[in-house]
């Protein structure tokens, strides 16, 4: 598994309301609320055979009122 790190920026007033549609997914390890341009910061962990961009669309990015997005890919821990 390969660990992705995704921020969401959310609808004005929506974002507990993303945050539970994120929850209710079942993919995510952590689910943070943040200060500053994003809204959200989800820890995932990204199955090695497949592609992180696929996954994370066909698994998040239909939740409505996500109206951004910034992934962080991973690399060797240290």
């Amino acid at each position: 598994m390969r660990p992705v790190f995704v921020q969401f920026r959310c609808t004005p007033g929506k974002t507990y309301e993303v945050a539970d549609a994120i929850y209710d997914r079942e993919i995510v390890s952590e689910l943070y609320s943040t200060s500053g341009e994003y809204d959200l910061l989800a820890k995932i962990y990204v199955p090695e055979d497949k592609d992180v961009g696929h996954f994370l669309s066909e698994a998040l990015f239909d939740i409505p009122d996500i109206v951004r997005t910034l992934t962080t890919m991973t690399f060797k821990a240290f």
